[in-house]
């Protein structure tokens, strides 16, 4: 999920040693960048993973996981990645794609055109599954509807079927026709959540995790079926969120209403070791057939800042220290950021268990790219530099 004000918000704002050991003085640096950012302003914890060109992995954490039992953040806490969580989406989908199964410039209607419903969605007869893929169908977001939030408050701990969720756009004006306009939406992933259901004739979840978490060993990542999610640590939504309407978004384990309803617009707990590890692997073409990756990072213009792009669940952004392939991400209680640098074939990843962008100061995806500075400075060193280097930070 992302709220409008999320992604203005995001708009606006390690290495290894030879072949082997991961460089302590990266590693050091990139902790204290998250140290400082932590002690001027006023979000519980962070936390922020890099997974090296050679594949290396690591953590670093700042701040508190639980800050009223005054817990310590670990860099191995999981939190709900929010809409980063349409990457795994998008991978199911390019797979069926790979394999003849699902045709990206096809109308939906040919998946859904049998429904009763479907005539009742805008520009139901004109959307095609890559425009569901890049935001370019015109449907706009079902969850920031406010029958929707209304309803969520008056039985928070309902079973969303995706059929009621898209219900809110049914008999609606399209925010513009089917590819001629650009606006981020849940919306969209649901209705391929849906197609891709369809298809496989199985659950997005069985799916994910048969096709992606487990043959690529993320052991960390888990879906968000519900409630109570193992491993969840406490996240801080601000007493007047429109969602919870309480600031502590967990209570005795329990979320304060059901996150289920996230589904494919995102639906998954990770942590951003994992994350970065499936940023590398996803957008190196391990987690679908490499033929696809052109069609995949083929671009069209997002309103996410200056010169970004919109793939087929990705986001480009052109940064400082070069083109980034990544996504960002909103729950309540939660945000997420990651990015890949294909230059050095590095990825980061950062959740902070806090929605309050106030307490929060600083878009952390600004943190990401200081810390692909970092690593990219150690990754242009020659090798016999960085040996030394490591030979002197052992001694």
């Amino acid at each position: 999920m992302k709220s409008k004000k999320a992604i203005s918000i995001f708009v606006l704002f390690a290495c290894f040693a030879g072949t082997i050991f991961p460089n302590a003085t990266a590693k050091e640096a990139i902790q204290k960048k998250l140290d400082n950012w932590h002690a001027n302003a006023k979000f519980p914890g962070a936390t922020l993973g890099v997974t090296l060109s050679d594949g290396t992995s690591y953590g670093v954490a700042t701040g508190y996981s639980d800050r009223v039992k005054k817990k310590k953040m670990s860099p191995d806490d999981m939190m709900l990645a929010g809409s980063v969580g349409k990457t795994w989406v998008a991978a199911v989908a390019m797979q069926q794609a790979a394999k003849g199964e699902l045709d990206l410039d096809a109308k939906i209607s040919k998946y859904l055109g049998k429904e009763a419903w479907f005539k009742r969605l805008p520009n139901a007869n004109n959307i095609t599954v890559r425009q569901l893929m890049n935001h370019t169908s015109g449907l706009v977001r079902y969850e920031f509807n406010p029958q929707f939030i209304e309803d969520l408050k008056k039985d928070p701990y309902k079973v969303w079927k995706p059929e009621e969720q898209i219900a809110y756009l049914f008999d609606t004006k399209a925010e513009f026709e089917a590819g001629r306009g650009w606006d981020y939406s849940d919306t969209n992933y649901i209705v391929l959540g849906m197609i891709i259901e369809r298809i496989a004739g199985k659950s997005y979840y069985e799916l994910a995790e048969t096709r992606l978490l487990k043959p690529l060993k993320l052991s960390r990542t888990i879906p968000q079926t519900g409630p109570v999610l193992p491993g969840l640590i406490p996240g801080y939504a601000g007493a007047e969120n429109p969602f919870g309407g309480e600031d502590e978004i967990l209570k005795d384990g329990k979320f304060v209403f059901n996150p289920q309803f996230e589904w494919t617009g995102g639906g998954m707990v990770s942590n951003s070791i994992d994350l970065s590890r499936w940023a590398k692997m996803m957008y190196e073409g391990r987690a679908f057939d490499r033929k696809m990756l052109p069609q995949f990072l083929d671009g069209v213009p997002a309103k996410l800042g200056p010169g970004s792009k919109y793939g087929l669940g990705v986001i480009i952004r052109e940064t400082k220290v070069g083109t980034t392939y990544g996504h960002s991400g909103f729950f309540p209680g939660y945000v997420t950021d990651m990015m890949y640098l294909p230059e050095h074939k590095i990825a980061v990843a950062i959740q902070v268990n806090s929605s309050v962008f106030k307490d929060i100061g600083r878009n952390p995806a600004g943190i990401l790219i200081e810390a692909l500075e970092v690593l990219a400075a150690e990754n242009k060193e020659p090798g016999t530099a960085k040996l030394a280097k490591h030979k002197k930070n052992r001694n």
